[in-house]
């Protein structure tokens, strides 16, 4: 127990440095190679820190735990727009780049969609494993291709100013190995706290989906929350958010992709559970995001307060689920009839005002 702890301790430390090594040299790279901030945090921040995911998965299906490895996937996008964008935006108010609403956000929307549609016979085959991912081969070529045309042309905001050239991190090969480094400490990090964290979980009987859901979709997505926290203080929202949406499109494409083919001709069983409740909060989560992102085109610190309290709202009706609870009933109902009407109307008055409330 006590190495557990020990390990907990040095995650933490890897992340915080590995974060502010990767944005550091992420923002820096995008300019040396005419890439837009929010393409890198689209791509190579997001598809970076998404790697824990992708490695938890692929072993839990190499190991026959199925369960943990979509549960993983779905807990993530979910704790990645709900905790990660709420916590970011408390920080500092993040504003929502055009592309993000126009195109980003549907392509996420339509990845979810196609995992459900594909799930509906219970089994993720090999070809649609094949399918999922040659989709984001061609979503992520289309974003390179896109952002060098718009380089090009000067259509995007340059929002950062480039090093002097006497700056020591001024050099592409340098940011290169700081990006390298910080994402070898962010997947060393996570790795580190997961495993300290499901041997607690283990401890008191806790199921494998209710573990991939929770610790290990956080655990995993810790990379993202260090690298998108880390964004928000050096003023790089165009990367934190970036950072949340891709990684989140990459889950669905790149991970459960990853996972089907590991899978091998038998497929990636989804769980009852997953297609019967978590794949609809997921997809509920992104479409709560639609109106929020478009009105302001800015996450305002109470909308962050919003998305932290709908994900601790999630994660207790997963522990009164997982232990029967008696409360579970009455929390159901009090969460459907009251909580969610009420922040709809919110939503819907917001719109009609066209976003008066301040951002804070």
């Amino acid at each position: 127990m006590l190495t557990n702890v020990v390990f907990f301790g040095l995650g933490i430390v890897a992340l915080v440095v590995g974060a502010q090594a990767l944005v550091q040299g992420a923002s820096k790279f995008a300019l040396s190679m005419g890439l837009s901030p929010l393409v890198v945090g689209l791509t190579i921040v997001a598809f970076g820190t998404s790697a824990p995911e992708m490695a938890v998965s692929v072993d839990a299906v190499s190991a026959g735990q199925v369960d943990l490895a979509v549960g993983n996937v779905v807990g993530s996008n979910i704790f990645n727009l709900l905790f990660i964008l709420g916590i970011s935006a408390l920080i500092t108010p993040l504003f929502v780049h055009i592309q993000i609403i126009r195109q980003e956000l549907p392509i996420m929307m339509g990845a979810g969609l196609l995992l459900l549609v594909m799930g509906l016979d219970k089994n993720i085959s090999m070809l649609d494993a094949g399918t999922l991912l040659l989709l984001l081969f061609i979503y992520t070529g289309f974003l390179v291709w896109q952002s060098r045309k718009e380089t090009a042309s000067n259509e995007f905001d340059k929002e950062l100013t480039p090093s002097p050239s006497g700056a020591w991190d001024s050099r592409w090969y340098i940011q290169l190995i700081l990006i390298i480094a910080g994402l070898g400490l962010l997947v060393l990090g996570s790795d580190w706290l997961v495993d300290s964290a499901v041997a607690f979980a283990k401890a008191f009987g806790v199921s494998d989906l209710i573990i991939g859901l929770t610790i290990v979709a956080a655990g995993t997505s810790l990379p993202e929350v260090a690298a998108s926290i880390a964004a928000a203080l050096k003023g790089e929202r165009d990367i934190a958010v970036g950072n949340v949406i891709g990684s989140s499109t990459f889950n669905l494409l790149g991970v459960v992709g990853l996972s089907g083919l590991a899978a091998g001709s038998t497929g990636l069983v989804l769980p009852e559970a997953i297609l019967n409740f978590d794949i609809w909060v997921m997809i509920a989560t992104f479409l709560a995001c639609i109106p929020i992102f478009i009105v302001g085109n800015e996450i305002g610190r109470w909308r962050g307060a919003v998305f932290l309290f709908y994900y601790v709202a999630y994660v207790c009706y997963l522990v009164l689920d997982a232990q029967k609870s008696d409360m579970l009933q009455t929390y159901s109902s009090v969460m459907l009839s009251f909580v969610m009407p009420a922040t709809i109307i919110g939503v819907v008055v917001m719109m009609i005002k066209k976003d008066k409330v301040p951002s804070l």
